[in-house]
């Protein structure tokens, strides 16, 4: 079990019960089901799907973009009003209700979904920059791998019983299951409304700034006090280089987790059984990956944890590009009859791997270089980052495979991960650490 001297162990258990909450979104509308939903069957450009796949990438894109905008300033509020639970429940509420409302899109609704997808999407990402924001307070940054593994290792659970839920139960990604399916948003939804509630009894507020009415004048302070902190961005070197290595590997992941379910239904064709063994398969080995990266970083250094997942990265994108040759090797070399589907699950194990632990790793690290009391505001430069790397990754993957195909737009993903690499050479752990405390 995790211990720290900062917070109970009821405490981390409800801050991490919002990853467990959360993923049903991420996992059911972004990545397995809507997305799938929206660009065969609401938009239906079939065969190459290229205008569902784009219209997903723009609108992936500018929820994205609201966050860039929005989260660094939403984050110094956070600090100097004392409102992280408050702002947190805002996105929190707003997520759910957009979510929700998913069900009213129907074959030829592009523009609805569209626009509840945007809604929907800067909504949970917002949230997921203000979550992160109590990560300082929860522990030593000795213990901060362990607590974000633990975080995002309970999230990939509680994505495997969400999403298991619904593929069991609603069926296939389909015009004739359309009447089933399209309960996704209401059971996702409701999942994250339940399943959170945990965080918003046992999560305490952090005792940084003074508890303020959000009013105008809040908002002009709190974007005073950005403007010095953007300012003074060479105080924390180590924090702006892990931050530039984040846009490259995020921009990665995020391409994977929009497109890896559309990529399998439009480029493997595979069945409806290794959709579902695919989804099982990624979420254990993310949970795993979570929590044996987490435990690794408390031991050996974030640093060189979070290196080895990005190169863990790149084995994982050669497989997903390769897995026809792969394919064909392995039954010449050894009389096999394997179908490409079913190889395809090997890189998902490598992605569902290089998932769980960049992402933990890659929090925890920020964690460890942000002082206590701009925890929630440089936490909103981690969600800038993040979705300055949505915007350009999927974006450019969105572009990339109108003009050449998914197949080869996934090769992309390798220059993102290998230029994540070269920033972090150049940070130095040990300082960052000391810099954190010494403007706590």
């Amino acid at each position: 079990m995790i211990r720290t001297r900062k917070a109970s162990r009821r405490e981390i258990f409800g801050w991490a019960m919002f990853d467990f909450a959360n993923q049903a979104y991420t996992l059911l509308i972004i990545t397995v089901v809507f997305g799938d939903i929206y660009t065969r069957i609401v938009v239906g450009d079939a065969p190459g799907y290229r205008l569902g796949n784009l219209l997903w990438s723009a609108a992936l894109c500018l929820s994205y973009a609201i966050v860039v905008v929005s989260a660094p300033l939403l984050g110094a509020v956070m600090d100097h009003a004392q409102a992280k639970k408050r702002l947190l429940f805002a996105s929190y509420v707003l997520t759910v209700a957009s979510t929700g409302m998913l069900y009213f899109v129907e074959p030829g609704h592009v523009w609805l979904g569209f626009v509840l997808i945007v809604l929907s999407n800067a909504a949970y990402s917002a949230g997921e920059s203000f979550i992160a924001s109590f990560l300082p307070f929860l522990g030593d940054s000795t213990e901060l791998g362990r607590i974000s593994g633990y975080g995002w290792a309970l999230g990939y659970a509680g994505g495997l019983v969400s999403a298991g839920f619904v593929l069991a139960f609603l069926g296939e990604v389909s015009a004739e299951n359309f009447e089933r399916i399209r309960w996704v948003g209401p059971f996702a939804a409701a999942f994250f409304l339940l399943a959170a509630i945990p965080t918003f009894i046992w999560l305490r507020e952090p005792a940084c700034g003074r508890h303020r009415t959000l009013q105008p004048a809040v908002i002009f302070s709190a974007y005073g006090r950005l403007l010095r902190t953007v300012h003074s961005v060479a105080e924390f070197p180590d924090l702006f280089r892990l931050f530039i290595s984040i846009l490259f590997a995020m921009a990665g992941v995020y391409v994977i987790v929009a497109f890896s379910f559309i990529y399998g239904a439009q480029v493997i064709g595979w069945s409806e059984a290794t959709r579902a063994q695919m989804f099982v398969i990624v979420q254990i080995t993310a949970l795993l990956g979570a929590l044996a990266f987490g435990a690794l970083q408390d031991r050996i250094g974030g640093r060189v944890t979070y290196a080895l997942s990005l190169l863990l990265w790149v084995f994982a994108i050669l497989a997903i590009y390769f897995v026809e040759a792969l394919t064909a090797t392995l039954n010449g070399t050894l009389g096999l009859t394997l179908e490409a589907e079913r190889v395809f699950l090997f890189a998902g194990l490598l992605s569902g791997l290089s998932l769980g632990s960049s992402q933990s790793v890659g929090r925890a690290l920020v964690g460890m270089f942000a002082p206590e009391s701009r925890a929630a505001e440089l936490f909103g430069f981690w969600g800038l980052f993040s979705k300055l790397a949505a915007i350009f990754g999927i974006f450019a993957v969105g572009l990339l495979q109108w003009l050449f195909g998914l197949q080869g737009a996934v090769l992309f993903c390798i220059a993102l991960f290998a230029a994540a690499l070269v920033p972090l050479a150049g940070v130095d752990e040990a300082r960052g650490i000391r810099t954190a405390r010494q403007k706590k």
